[in-house]
């Protein structure tokens, strides 16, 4: 019997949070080991602003399936080989970035589920299944159900059509992009805002509506992190090792600096 156990995904279906942390940083497979002692869910290896190439992020992807933590790619494009070499090479799952319809949706769905779903190419055997060799109808079946594949909603026109991307069969999850949306709503930052929280409601209904999971990025503020998890969000982008080292160095510092003067 084939299998293959998605963590991020787990949790999902539980109803649980599923809480991911971005990568722009750390360039050493130990950091999926590191962030599963966290406590993290899931590894957001972030190819869209990153200068990371495909080889350090699979090699990230596979240390990460046996650390227990899901490690998931952003594809810096919608052309299909985005995912297809990291989901060959170890990703259990792709985030698409500016996502605005349902068509777009369709395409993501060719490009990185096997049929009848949509037209993946095989290849020979995979990291995901420790590189045992399966019947290829089974292998399919499973990478198709237990990888994910989550959309970026990053603007008003994508706003707009949620209900349509979330009906397209293949697609798990949507996931604002709060920070380009505020940008493209022109009231950058302001995360509180009543045409953000009407966003994250349209999306979160979408989602409930064709059984999608609700994601929420670029949010960080406890207060407004608090509202749209209470609104429904469970795909949670939680924070990024960048901005984690500067939190911790900078209080260090202080810490230190004020050691003198105590």
């Amino acid at each position: 019997m084939v299998e293959l156990k998605n963590h991020a995904l787990d949790k999902l279906r539980a109803g649980e949070l599923s809480l991911g942390v971005g990568l722009r940083q750390a360039r050493t497979v130990d950091i999926g080991k590191i962030m599963k002692t966290a406590g993290f869910d899931w590894l957001f290896i972030d190819m869209e602003h990153n200068a990371m190439d495909v080889d350090m992020a699979v090699q990230i992807c596979v240390a990460a399936q046996d650390a227990g933590i899901t490690p998931i790619v952003r594809v810096p494009g919608f052309q299909h080989f985005h995912a297809t070499r990291v989901l060959d090479g170890g990703a259990q799952g792709i985030v698409v970035p500016h996502v605005d319809d349902a068509e777009t949706a369709a395409k993501m769905v060719s490009n990185m589920r096997y049929p009848p779903l949509g037209h993946r190419s095989v290849t020979g055997v995979l990291p995901q299944f420790d590189f045992v060799g399966h019947p290829i109808a089974e292998t399919a079946e499973v990478a198709n159900r237990e990888t994910l594949l989550v959309l970026m909603l990053e603007t008003p026109t994508a706003i707009a059509n949620a209900d349509a991307i979330a009906a397209v069969p293949g697609v798990d999850a949507l996931l604002i992009g709060t920070s380009d949306l505020t940008m493209e709503m022109g009231i950058p930052g302001q995360f509180d805002h009543p045409d953000v929280v009407a966003a994250y409601e349209k999306m979160i209904a979408a989602c409930r509506k064709h059984g999608k999971f609700p994601g929420m990025g670029g949010v960080y503020d406890s207060a407004n992190m608090e509202r749209f998890i209470s609104m429904g969000a469970r795909f949670i982008l939680s924070g990024n090792d960048l901005s984690f080292l500067m939190a911790g160095a900078r209080e260090r510092a202080m810490s230190v600096r004020s050691m003198l003067s105590a």
